[in-house]
């Protein structure tokens, strides 16, 4: 490994390494590391931000290393409480186990599949008794986990914490020892826990994991970090022109960003990029377009990038309707509908709720009218045949047939 390469995955997209000294002496030590990242299916769907985590996973994999991915069948009845205000609720474990199921065909579409394990936690937390759960609670205080910011704010704030989340990072932590984790990884609001996983396989007379802690990628609002539930998230598995489209809709500030943390562009390239928009000798817009088109390459490949900027150009930059647009088929009965479930049946939202969302954005528009309220469907004419549209590059032709 030359020392660009050693370079691109100790410093690019990460924001701290624990203990980066510890992690170079394992690296250089020809051992096949073990590489933990789990996950809680409480959300079926994955975005751009689980992105920048996933993608280093592969590049340990390209230098021989294993990925050992954790469900978390378990925590996710729970809830992580990192950066949470509020106590979440609780998921059943078949709805655990549907979102696990679509959660995992999408980080395949990363991550190296052939070189991967997949452990459930009911492996070993099925069979934990009574006494188990004691053992491990009595290694930590109460103290400790309220030292803990997002506990601390609500603890503050005379705002509930269940004694569930105070067992999710115990949880988590034992995780590394069942599995012998060389890393783990995590987002920035990870690092308690990922460093009580540490902590723990020290108690337990292992080597501690090293902590690799990954930046939070920013939504496309250039605001939040990227949420499903914000609604300013780009969907690993979205259609070509949606990804396309989000995209050109991101702050000319967090181009930069995006393209650090999810393209394998050169240094190089980053640096005369940065200079390009520093000098402002370059259209933002034009950096946009290559960004989209890298995203769109990753996960749908070169050829409906190329189709999905044309999408762009025709339906954004023109305001044209593509002859290949899609056509929606209004029901003949329209009683009881409204346009939110107008929207969801033509598949331009994924619920009901994002469509709610983005008609209070005043994001959805018919023959080029903004529409700001969710009314009944049958006030808004849609009798005559039309172009309804969600956003920047969702669009349906209504026909009447």
């Amino acid at each position: 490994m030359n020392q660009d390469q050693l370079k691109r995955i100790i410093k690019r997209g990460v924001s701290e390494i624990i203990v980066e000294s510890e992690f170079l002496e394992l690296l250089e030590s020809g051992k096949s590391l073990r590489l933990k990242m789990g996950f809680d299916p409480s959300a079926p769907d994955l975005h751009l931000g689980h992105a920048v985590g996933l993608r280093k996973l592969r590049q340990l994999q390209e230098l021989g290393h294993k990925v050992i991915v954790i469900v978390g069948d378990w925590t996710a009845q729970i809830g992580d409480p990192s950066g949470q205000s509020v106590t979440r609720p609780m998921l059943t474990q078949a709805q655990v186990m549907e979102n696990a199921e679509t959660y995992l065909a999408q980080f395949f579409k990363i991550v190296d599949r052939e070189n991967t394990e997949v452990r459930l936690q009911s492996d070993w937390f099925g069979p934990f008794t009574l006494s188990d759960v004691i053992k491990l609670t009595s290694r930590f205080t109460v103290a400790q986990f309220l030292a803990r910011e997002d506990f601390s704010k609500r603890y503050k704030a005379n705002q509930p914490i269940a004694i569930t989340e105070f067992l999710y990072p115990l949880l988590q932590a034992y995780d590394s020892c069942v599995i012998e984790a060389d890393v783990e990884f995590g987002g920035t609001d990870q690092r308690f826990n990922l460093l009580v996983g540490r902590d723990l396989q020290q108690m337990m007379g292992q080597r501690p994991q090293q902590c690799f802690l990954m930046p939070l990628l920013v939504g496309t609002d250039g605001v939040k970090k990227m949420s499903k539930s914000l609604g300013n998230y780009i969907g690993i598995d979205a259609t070509p022109n949606e990804i396309f489209g989000k995209t050109m809709s991101i702050p000319d500030e967090v181009i930069l960003p995006y393209f650090e943390y999810l393209t394998d562009l050169s240094d190089r390239e980053l640096s005369e990029m940065k200079s390009s928009l520093d000098e402002a000798s370059v259209n933002p817009m034009e950096l946009k377009k290559k960004l989209a088109g890298e995203l769109v390459s990753q996960f749908h490949g070169k050829e409906n990038a190329r189709i999905a900027e044309t999408y762009f150009k025709q339906t954004i930059q023109l305001g044209e309707v593509p002859d290949n647009t899609p056509e929606y088929d209004l029901p003949a009965d329209l009683k009881d509908k409204r346009l939110s479930h107008i929207l969801l049946e033509a598949k331009l939202v994924s619920s009901v709720a994002e469509a709610k969302r983005l008609i209070d954005q005043g994001a959805v528009r018919y023959n080029d009218i903004a529409i700001t309220t969710n009314v009944a469907a049958d006030t808004l004419g849609l009798r005559t045949d039309g172009v309804l549209r969600a956003g920047r590059s969702r669009i349906v032709k209504i026909s009447n047939k």
